[in-house]
């Protein structure tokens, strides 16, 4: 079927939305509608405001939001609300919490919050004539423009923290950046940090033009090429950390503390020198913090393409996570490069998001990134854990059982049937459906 091409979709009402897609690539079946009011919020006024969250919308997309108790972290016992469809995330990193609950708990340390954003520029200039012009001339008056801007930061105890010249010139002919570092304090930051950057490329462009130090060709060639935070954190970083004695780990699979310690620390090394192992070695991570992202409110894509830029920095891309098992003591760490926030965008808006953040006691921006970095920990230490023991579809595929009894219209009755059938059996989907098959022909 061809499609046609539509004018001015966005100023459509939602209902007529509706009814073009249906018409349009449906072929006018009523049950699609359906499917899309049913998940309408029976609030209006609710209803109104997911809405506003988007362009175009014309439904609600439901996610699984579970609860992972009894998390010790620093000292404070917490539930962490977790926002994932995939089987097993919450499930695991509650087992992980209830684990290291009895041996002290998750410890974290802020190594440090600053954030970044770049003013990227092309300007046919020699180096040395630009650095001194920004030194002693151009540095201070980009304070000075974007001192409105950052006037409620400041008393909030943010700002902007550096500003500095990179000549990049060696990689591409005349180009520059002006590198700025923020604090943000318990907002994310994006739209203050990029407002101060667009106005370091307007203030650059005065200032030159108003200088005596360029020619009026070297003036002219300056091109502001764009204003732009950076989701590479590098300086935002949080470390969250559980150690204990290797003969207290006391693994419940039947192998020796000693065994399990070496093994784990050996899976760990393999996803550090093993790009293919870290990439899923690290998915695994990614997926205790961005359950808790979601939950929370903030963007999930940007803490992703920090956390795997990070595990690139050395030229190699690595795990995130990292063990020792040194004088008799086990001890497992990551250090995560994390931006989030605690104020703006849907914190405030969303009402599960709003109980989210209620739920972890309204935490400070600082605290919610030692959260987050306890949830990847976590959650690592759950999947390696089963890897290098009972392997990972044992679990897995339990959590998948009710995923598969569901496609097949599974009754109350046959779920528990299969709950207690595969109690010490690895599920598989063929072997669920057989014994469905056997149950329902009896």
């Amino acid at each position: 079927m061809n499609h046609k091409p539509i004018e001015g979709f966005s100023k459509l009402s939602k209902q007529h939305k509706i009814d073009w897609l249906i018409n349009e690539y449906l072929q006018g079946n009523q049950e699609y509608q359906q499917i899309l009011q049913q998940y309408w919020n029976d609030n209006p006024d609710l209803q109104k405001l997911h809405e506003e969250f988007s362009e175009n919308t014309i439904t609600n997309f439901y996610m699984p939001y579970g609860i992972a108790p009894n998390f010790l972290i620093d000292g404070k016992l917490m539930a962490l609300p977790m926002a994932v469809e995939e089987s097993s995330v919450v499930a695991a990193a509650s087992k992980s919490a209830k684990f290291w609950l009895e041996r002290g708990g998750f410890k974290t340390t802020i190594i440090n919050t600053e954030k970044l954003g770049h003013t990227h520029f092309i300007f046919k200039v020699e180096a040395h004539k630009l650095l001194h012009f920004f030194n002693f001339t151009l540095k201070k008056k980009l304070f000075e423009a974007t001192e409105d801007i950052t006037a409620n930061m400041r008393k909030r105890g943010g700002g902007i923290l550096d500003i500095k010249l990179i000549d990049k010139t060696s990689e591409l002919a005349n180009y520059y950046q002006l590198k700025a570092s923020f604090n943000t304090v318990d907002s994310m930051g994006a739209n203050f940090i990029n407002s101060c950057l667009e106005q370091f490329g307007k203030t650059l462009k005065e200032e030159v033009a108003q200088s005596d130090a360029f020619s009026e060709d070297e003036k002219n060639s300056l091109q502001i090429v764009m204003n732009i935070l950076s989701n590479f954190t590098p300086d935002c970083i949080v470390r969250a950390e559980v150690s204990c004695k290797i003969d207290d780990l006391k693994d419940d699979s039947g192998i020796s503390n000693e065994e399990f310690a070496w093994k784990f620390k050996q899976a760990v090394t393999i996803a550090e020198i093993e790009p293919y192992r870290a990439t899923t070695h690290n998915k695994g991570v990614m997926n205790g913090i961005d359950a808790v992202v979601i939950a929370t409110g903030n963007d999930f894509r940007a803490t992703e393409a920090c956390a795997h830029a990070y595990a690139s920095k050395d030229g190699k891309y690595k795990s995130l996570t990292h063990c020792t098992t040194d004088n008799g003591i086990f001890r497992f760490w990551i250090d995560l490069p994390i931006s989030v926030g605690v104020v703006g965008g849907l914190t405030n808006l969303h009402p599960l998001v709003k109980f989210s953040l209620a739920l972890l006691g309204k935490p400070s921006a600082q605290e919610l990134m030692s959260i987050l970095a306890v949830s990847g920990l976590a959650q690592n230490f759950a999947a390696l854990r089963s890897l290098v023991t009972t392997g990972i579809q044992k679990g897995h595929m339990k959590m998948h059982l009710f995923n598969i009894l569901n496609q097949f219209g599974a009754t109350e009755e046959e779920k528990q049937y299969f709950v207690n059938y595969f109690k010490d059996k690895t599920v598989s989907h063929h072997e669920v459906i057989s014994e469905l098959n056997k149950l329902r022909n009896k």
